[in-house]
């Protein structure tokens, strides 16, 4: 037979009452929906929100007396669009280009450019607070443009402060 003991019954009921209980989850935690690629064989990573569009590096035009950090332009459905080489801008180690090689549409209200990439990797989401501090590895111009370093080392760069760099703007003086 069963112990009817109240001890025991009221550990029982109190265990129970426990384990019913639901935890309501905290005010949803903000996530970075990111887009991460390689670049001169380190991952960075941009906010998905900006990446209007990933292609393969197709066509391209180079442009005479432009800096060095603008590769050229591509026509992307009937519109130029000028390609960034990151490596340069950066002051990272330079390779050629290869069939791998591909471009992401960067875009907010007022300003696009295509970034080179080696590689694409894809999409990944991450809560905005897990995004660390600089480490020391980044240094120059790279930490100036850095949002955080994600949980897997990433460099998460600041796409809209990319966006808006009058440095990345190329004005005809002529």
């Amino acid at each position: 037979m069963f112990n009817t003991d109240t001890t025991v019954l009221d550990t029982l009921q109190a265990r129970a009452r426990k384990l019913a209980v639901v935890e309501t989850p905290v005010a949803d935690e903000p996530t970075l929906e990111l887009f991460y690629f390689e670049l001169a064989q380190e991952t960075y990573a941009v906010e998905a929100r900006y990446v209007v569009e990933v292609l393969p590096l197709r066509q391209l035009t180079s442009l005479p007396n432009t800096p060095d950090f603008v590769l050229g332009i591509v026509g992307v459905r009937g519109h130029i669009v000028s390609v960034i080489d990151l490596r340069c801008f950066f002051d990272l180690p330079q390779q050629g280009l290869s069939d791998l090689n591909r471009i992401a549409i960067l875009r907010d209200g007022r300003m696009e450019f295509a970034l080179l990439t080696d590689r694409t990797v894809g999409t990944y989401s991450l809560p905005r607070q897990a995004l660390q501090a600089s480490q020391p590895h980044l240094n120059g111009i790279r930490r100036e443009y850095l949002l955080g370093i994600s949980d897997a080392s990433w460099a998460v760069l600041d796409a809209g402060k990319l966006l808006s760099d009058s440095r990345l703007q190329v004005e005809n003086h002529a």
